[in-house]
């Protein structure tokens, strides 16, 4: 274990005899006991060591003078490292250099009206930002319509093979089970009245008003907007956005909008396949719990789909592929200029797309049931 012995060979010198083991796996001395010898005799001005009889020590002796280097500043007690081993005045010196911020403390400690002030003007700052996002994208959209918008037409051509083909094997894998998990659902509950071919109509309507656009668009969202994000914030790390700034592209032409163009587009193709996969699931459970034949099952979802119905989730469609790229480029173009930052607006990309599709998904629910469809 380490220990500690005082001695004062000068009349304002008290000097720390350090020997033992000085690690974090032994019992050490408190920074306690060194303060109350310092508080007993006013007239010391300075503090030696002498480390002599030091076996081994580690982070627990940084610790230790860490703490009793703080001390000595506060009391205007000179600290002579003279007599410490080389590694840990090195280290004791770079601990020491850089003083701590008055700010920098645990945000907690702030008082309740400071916290509420602070989270006020990070949502004044994130609302302000995504107005100014949202008014970028309409000059763009007007460029668009006047044919002064400057992008590559191969660029477009990428993007829609990326969200779309390229997505068809995730696509195909969760529709199909969605639409399986509807028909096991529906199956145990409707078994109960006798009215089993009823499987076909709740798998129908569900996949094609709401589970086949909402599950296609979180599919999106954690495959394309986090790409848009992660591809964007690289850019910006390496400054080709501020490269293509100088050269006179406007970035919101040039990569915004051909990724929410494209997204926009393949969104309602992507979840007509899904529904159709998400009926196939439903056919599958029904022939195989219910004895219902793949000819009287889709009679029955033909029966009771109409026109009207794929329209809107249709519309449902359209409107979650473009929050989804608005939120994946958004992240991407506020990133900041580090590896790390990057990673935090893939994140934000995810969790901004889902959270927007959930919001759009009860908002236009309840508008379309209002309006009667």
């Amino acid at each position: 274990a380490g220990n500690i012995q005082f001695a004062q060979p000068e009349p304002q010198t008290l000097l720390l005899k350090l020997s033992g083991s000085w690690t974090l796996q032994e019992k050490l001395p408190a920074p306690a006991e060194v303060e109350k010898k310092i508080a007993s005799d006013p007239q010391i001005k300075r503090l030696a060591f002498d480390t002599s009889e030091l076996t081994h020590w580690d982070t627990g002796l940084m610790v230790f003078l860490k703490k009793i280097a703080g001390w000595g500043k506060e009391k205007s007690i000179t600290i002579d490292e003279g007599g410490l081993p080389d590694g840990a005045k090195k280290l004791l010196k770079l601990a020491t250099a850089v003083p701590v911020k008055e700010d920098s403390g645990d945000p907690m400690d702030h008082s309740l009206i400071f916290r509420v002030g602070d989270v006020s003007l990070q949502l004044t700052k994130a609302g302000t930002e995504i107005l100014s996002f949202v008014g970028e994208i309409s000059l763009g959209l007007t460029r668009w319509i006047r044919g002064k918008a400057q992008f590559r037409r191969s660029d477009l051509k990428l993007h829609l093979q990326e969200a779309g083909a390229q997505a068809l094997p995730i696509v195909t894998l969760i529709n199909f089970l969605v639409g399986v998990i509807l028909a096991f659902v529906g199956a145990i509950q409707l078994q109960q009245f006798g009215a089993s071919i009823f499987v076909a109509d709740l798998v129908g309507i569900a996949m094609v008003r709401e589970m086949g656009p909402m599950m296609t668009a979180i599919i999106l969202a954690g495959r394309s907007g986090a790409a848009y994000a992660a591809q964007i914030g690289t850019m910006m790390v390496n400054e080709e956005i501020d490269a293509l700034k100088t050269s006179g592209f406007n970035p919101i032409d040039f990569l915004v909008w051909p990724r929410l163009l494209a997204l926009t587009l393949m969104t309602p193709l992507l979840t007509l396949y899904g529904v159709f996969m998400g009926i196939m699931g439903g056919a599958i459970v029904s022939r195989g719990v219910l004895d219902i034949s793949f000819k009287l099952y889709f009679a029955q979802t033909i029966a009771v789909l109409s026109p009207q119905q794929f329209l809107l989730g249709l519309i449902k469609a359209c409107i979650y592929g473009a929050l989804v790229a608005f939120a994946g480029c958004m992240s991407g173009m506020q990133c900041g200029r580090s590896a790390s930052a990057v990673g935090a607006a893939t994140t934000k990309a995810v969790v901004r797309a889902i959270l927007l599709v959930i919001i759009a998904s009860a908002v236009t629910t309840v508008i379309f049931s209002v309006l009667g469809f």
